[in-house]
């Protein structure tokens, strides 16, 4: 390594403590870090969490001039921003939000010298204006956040994006550094192309997410599942998606008939309603959030504990980016995905009803993936991985399947029952119609069409309704039934049901899993934790917070919560070692953490004495 960049280490890593609390970088940071510090185009593929942002920021604080960032939400440049400030790094945005008077003050600073860091929107970054106005400055590097929303093949495609490429024209000798957390083979050759990166680096890190661990239940009565995943969450914040507003809205309710402090989020509503919803959230006033996809990329929240998706998204790319919002400080975190072939079904109508012949073939690639995810019976996390073609050689130990894998059955007999059933009601009914006969429910609708005549009706009394969806799920899986979407959904028998109905072939499945097990742990739980200590931390940090006007998150993060409570530390020299506390921090906030843990060590000193005997 040359001295000069040896050099360049050094104070990347002096301004890595100094900032952001940290004495080394993760996999993959310095390699991008020391490819921009040497004016090379780099492009840089993370797990959401694994520190992206921290490649163009470095270069911020060590390279003379101004960096600027490219980003997609204000609400998404107004947390960093914040948080940038919270740890003393001059930062600003530009955008619609701002008066008049507040953007002349901030122009007046950059003048000055003052900001390192400007986030802009691409709409007006690409204004002619304002290309002309920050050619005034010296720019020392272009970062573009979310870099999949420049190409066509990535999932969130936004044609401002598309035209970032023509940066180059005006900033030639200027290094861009584009970062994404999701970006498969196709996308990443397109990044390259539309920015028109010369010569570029590429730092291919690896998508996967250990910390959190993934689950998928089968849909049956999605609000009620939903409801009982979330009141085992001990209280810990998260985001329950769902495929549309008034889903959104009568989720919100019945949560909140359940006494779980939670709104709902969607572009149904004022920007001052979704504002104000987000911002609760942000600093721990709201549980959850229930939300379409709106309330997307903005959320820098490192302290949500769980995603659910009460429906199932129309992308590996889309589902991996939203589980991706839980568990960004590495902490432990947890993904439901509740799947139902119905929802899949109406998907792809959907996409064929509505997507454009350019983009018709590209999405109904991306959904068969999606749902490929969904009934796989193999690791979650090899199936999510491999999409990506970041291959895992091993199951993971940290999702459903591998925890608490199928048990397969002989399930011949229970596959003749619905079959028969569906056969016999003239293959014109629904899927939970199929499953009332089969229980023998005294409904006015079977009663007046006589259904409770039929052979089939009782016969399956003995199991629950979601016991009867899950066995209709799977032969839907194994193609023997199929969803007629053209007739309200009914369920129609394929051929291949006929060998089934007549005994001639048998069939297995796998047992039903009818919820997730809360007595499987996550097996990234620290085992180092004092957990009366952490919540005693946690208390005081919402304090803090609060008499700051600020998220908790963004005084420190329960990982740094957790590190304080292995560390204790007693000192400043002490505290300055704790992971995410750099020397901002520490003047700011770190007295009153350091009170807190000598009064709880002199109170608990006995106690402690003997764990160590």
């Amino acid at each position: 390594m040359s001295t000069e960049l040896n050099t360049l280490q050094e104070k990347s890593l002096h301004a890595l403590k100094q900032s952001f609390g940290y004495d080394s970088f993760r996999e993959g940071q310095w390699e991008a870090i020391s490819a921009v510090l040497n004016q090379r185009d780099t492009l840089v593929l993370m797990p959401t969490g694994g520190g992206k942002s921290i490649c163009y920021q470095i270069p911020a604080l060590v390279l003379e001039g101004l960096t600027l960032v490219v980003s997609p939400l204000i609400s998404l440049m107004q947390d960093q921003v914040q948080q940038l400030s919270e740890q003393g790094v001059k930062a600003a945005y530009l955008n619609s939000s701002l008066s008049k008077e507040e953007e002349q003050r901030i122009y007046k600073s950059l003048g000055d010298g003052d900001i390192r860091l400007l986030y802009v929107a691409p709409e007006k970054l690409l204004r002619h204006y304002f290309l002309q106005h920050i050619s005034e400055f010296d720019l020392s590097l272009i970062a573009i956040d979310e870099a999949h929303c420049v190409s066509h093949w990535g999932h969130d495609f936004r044609q401002d994006y598309r035209a970032l490429g023509q940066l180059k024209n005006n900033f030639p000798n200027t290094p861009i550094i584009a970062l994404t957390a999701t970006a498969d083979t196709a996308t990443q050759a397109d990044i390259l192309h539309q920015l028109n990166m010369h010569d570029p680096f590429v730092y291919r890190g690896g998508f996967d997410r250990p910390n959190i661990r993934y689950n998928l239940l089968s849909k049956y009565k999605g609000f009620d599942q939903v409801v009982s995943f979330v009141e085992q969450q001990g209280g810990n914040g998260g985001i329950v998606y769902c495929g549309s507003r008034a889903k959104v809205d009568d989720l919100t309710l019945k949560l909140q008939h359940a006494g779980i402090p939670c709104d709902g989020y969607h572009a149904g509503k004022s920007n001052d309603e979704r504002e104000d919803v987000q911002n609760r959230f942000l600093r721990d006033e709201l549980q959850v959030v229930v939300a379409t996809v709106a309330f997307g990329m903005g959320i820098n929240k490192s302290n949500v504990r769980f995603v659910v998706h009460h429906d199932v998204p129309r992308s590996v790319e889309s589902f991996y980016q939203e589980t991706g919002r839980a568990g960004r400080d590495g902490m432990p975190a947890e993904a439901l995905l509740l799947y139902d072939e119905r929802d899949a079904a109406r998907i792809k109508k959907w996409i064929a009803d509505g997507a454009t012949p350019e983009r018709f073939q590209i999405e109904m690639q991306k959904f068969d993936a999606m749902q490929a995810f969904a009934e796989s019976q193999t690791c979650r996390r090899q199936v999510l991985l491999n999409y990506f073609s970041d291959y895992l050689g091993e199951p993971c130990g940290n999702c459903d399947i591998c925890q608490d894998p199928p048990k397969m059955f002989d399930a011949t007999r229970q596959a003749q029952m619905v079959l028969s059933c569906i056969y016999r009601l003239k293959s014109d009914t629904s899927a939970q119609y199929v499953i009332d006969v089969l229980r023998g429910k005294s409904i006015r609708k079977i009663i007046d069409n006589q259904h409770n005549l039929l052979s089939t009706y009782a016969i399956g009394k003995t199991e629950s309704d979601n016991y009867w969806h899950n066995i209709i799920q799977q032969l839907i899986h194994q193609g023997l039934v199929y969803i007629d979407m053209t007739r309200n959904g009914i369920l129609q028998l394929n051929e291949s049901a006929r060998p089934i109905l007549k005994g001639e072939k048998t069939i297995e499945m796998a047992l039903p899993r009818l919820s997730v097990s809360a007595a499987k742990k996550n097996k990234y739980v620290p085992t180092n934790i004092d957990k009366q200590l952490f919540a005693k931390l946690k208390q005081l940090r919402k304090q803090i917070a609060d008499e700051n006007n600020l998220p908790a998150f963004v005084i420190f993060s329960d990982a740094s919560l957790a590190d304080m409570t292995a560390k204790l530390p007693t000192s400043k020299s002490d505290f300055i070692r704790v992971n995410g506390v750099g020397e901002t921090k520490l003047e700011r906030y770190g007295e009153p953490f350091i009170h807190l843990i000598e009064e709880y060590l002199a109170a608990n000193s006995s106690h402690l004495e003997r764990s160590f005997l």
